[in-house]
């Protein structure tokens, strides 16, 4: 059984802190562990969930602690954000790969999520041994299974999820994943998320320390608390990617899969077709109610099909669409790394509805508002 208190003593051991910047995260940590614990786990697997949950409460303190020794840099603005969010695997990825390809735009890469303190500068954003350190981890991962490379295009050195610095505050669908964690999920949804957007910035503030830009951002999931994003970031670029309902959903259960086998050691199929169409249908709808209140312009759309068919002519009108220019370094920079990153370079992520009890016809009514409203190209 895993106990809060003796993660959060654990945290403050090991990394001789005892400060957090708020208690906000202990709501949010207590209601996944009484979910996770009304369930069997193998030990092993306990004990990866333990060292998950216990590194980001280490993070959290280092963060807090190295705000306190340069408290100024809280006040330095965070500017016109971009965030790019949309439904599940809609191609979030890509875009954020892309656009981290602009050298005017600063992304959060993988490499300093995971290890913010200290943070980087901007010459060794890429060159931080920390950054070296955990490029040769990925090689030799892509190396004795190099199938992994067809599921979620990452780098060490890649732009990676707001998800994960926000589950510092313990509120995220990453966690969720972890295995039929329906209370938490149900919780999180209709809680509020300041406290998670209020860190969200944080953290910002914490890498852009030595390292400025406007930043790109992207989770799918901030769809799902777009308010709240805005009242922390009210000059914020809204980017919703779109993509064939059905072929997504397929995918995000098969993702799902594979976090359920890392941390609960098998898959359960019926709970993933109820729970991923659920997820979903909420991220459509919630992005549609805002869209509805904001208007529809403060939402720039991209499309998955567009971006596979003419990527470069895609990012141009986003980038016309947001009021920018698109440099020709930054153009020149992006086909490289769609030259050096084709679809399919470590084989096709496959996956099938059927797979999880699910159909065309079964969801279809689940996305019938979605659809009448936007021309989607489908997939299948």
């Amino acid at each position: 059984m895993l106990v809060s208190d003796a993660l959060i003593e654990q945290a403050m051991t090991t990394t001789g802190l005892d400060r957090f910047d708020s208690t906000s995260y202990r709501e949010g940590l207590d209601v996944l562990l009484a979910d996770y614990n009304s369930y069997d786990h193998p030990e092993p697997l306990i004990e990866r969930m333990r060292g998950g949950l216990v590194q980001s409460l280490v993070d959290r303190l280092k963060t807090t602690d190295y705000l306190a020794k340069r408290p100024e840099l809280l006040t330095r603005p965070v500017e016109r954000p971009l965030f790019v969010f949309g439904m599940p695997r809609t191609g979030t990825t890509l875009l954020s790969n892309l656009l981290a390809c602009d050298p005017a735009r600063r992304s959060a890469l993988t490499w300093e999520i995971e290890q913010p303190v200290p943070p980087p500068t901007t010459a060794t954003l890429k060159t931080d041994p920390r950054a070296i350190a955990k490029l040769e981890q990925e090689k030799a991962m892509l190396a004795a299974r190099p199938e992994m490379g067809k599921y979620y295009r990452n780098s060490a050195v890649y732009p990676n999820e707001c998800m994960f610095f926000m589950i510092h505050d313990f509120k995220g669908l990453a966690l969720e994943s972890r295995g039929k964690l329906k209370e938490y999920r149900d919780w999180l949804f209709q809680t509020d998320m300041t406290s998670a957007y209020t860190y969200h910035k944080r953290f910002l503030q914490l890498l852009q320390a030595d390292a400025p830009g406007a930043w790109s951002l992207k989770m799918p999931s901030h769809a799902l608390w777009l308010d709240t994003l805005l009242e922390t970031y009210p000059d914020a670029q809204l980017v919703w990617a779109h993509r064939d309902p059905f072929t997504a959903t397929s995918s995000f259960c098969s993702i799902l899969s594979m976090a359920h086998r890392g941390y609960t050691g098998k898959v359960d199929y019926e709970w993933l077709g109820e729970d991923c169409p659920y997820q979903a249908q909420l991220h459509l709808d919630r992005i549609m109610d805002t869209r509805e209140r904001l208007g529809h312009d403060r939402i720039v759309d991209v499309h998955y099909a567009d971006v596979m068919r003419d990527p470069m002519a895609t990012i141009r009108k986003l980038y016309a669409d947001l009021g920018d220019t698109l440099p020709p370094e930054a153009e020149a920079a992006m086909q490289a790394w769609l030259d050096e990153n084709p679809q399919g370079k470590f084989g096709k992520h496959e996956y099938a509805l059927d797979q999880y009890g699910l159909s065309v016809e079964s969801l279809a009514p689940k996305f019938d508002r979605y659809l009448s409203q936007y021309d989607v190209a489908r997939e299948g």
